[in-house]
């Protein structure tokens, strides 16, 4: 049986998919980091090895304009996944559930609470929504543009035209981190409706972020 050649490993580097190479390069190189630590103990060369080896198989100026993209693809999403709910919300308060309409939104008290434990600022009634609104387009903006560099190193990050993008981050912020933080019911204790809304809603986002991105990235 043959043994492997430079030649033979190098020709199946270049046979892969370009954006599975940053990490077969990674692997080589860890692997090459491994060993050269326990027998010559050249750690920091090896460690500058690495982050040469992967920053090599990408390219910094297209995650650049894949970053901005993103970032005006979350924003613009933003505000149609707002105006999306506008338009359904009517229709998810028909079947009863009139007490979440009263709730405060949990954007508003994420607000407080940044507001109160960074700035040592108590935001009046009047400032809640508007500091609620600014970080809803923070939140999507600054979403969108880690979706837009990931999706320059990982194409497949932007499948199925953002929408597993849209429930990631429906899963991620709503189901998990707000009920962690106390800003909202824990997801045992919401309806089902309220489930299909914050879905739906996200589903949009995503799907809004990504057909911006595209457009953008086209162009540019």
């Amino acid at each position: 049986m043959g043994t492997a050649t430079p030649l033979g490993g190098t020709l199946h580097f270049l046979s892969t998919p370009q954006y599975i190479r940053p990490f077969i390069r990674l692997k080589i190189i860890a692997d090459t980091f491994y060993g050269s630590k326990k027998r010559h103990g050249h750690c920091i060369k090896c460690l500058s090895d690495i982050l040469r080896g992967f920053m090599n198989e990408i390219n910094t100026a297209n995650v650049v304009k894949g970053a901005v993209a993103g970032l005006i693809g979350g924003l613009i999403a933003s505000f149609v996944m707002e105006k999306f709910q506008m338009l359904i919300q009517p229709m998810m308060q028909s079947e009863g559930d009139e007490k979440a309409n009263e709730e405060e939104p949990s954007t508003e008290k994420a607000a407080s609470a940044i507001s109160e434990n960074v700035f040592d600022h108590y935001l009046t009634e009047e400032e809640k929504p508007v500091a609620g609104e600014a970080l809803h387009y923070a939140m999507g903006g600054t979403s969108g543009m880690i979706f837009g560099a990931v999706s320059e190193i990982v194409p497949e990050a932007s499948a199925a035209a953002g929408l597993p993008f849209g429930t990631a981050v429906w899963l991620i912020a709503d189901d998990a981190v707000v009920p962690a933080l106390g800003l909202s019911k824990p997801v045992s204790d919401r309806p089902l409706s309220e489930h299909a809304y914050a879905l739906s809603s996200h589903l949009v986002y995503g799907l809004a972020t990504d057909v911006v991105r595209r457009g953008i990235r086209h162009l540019w």
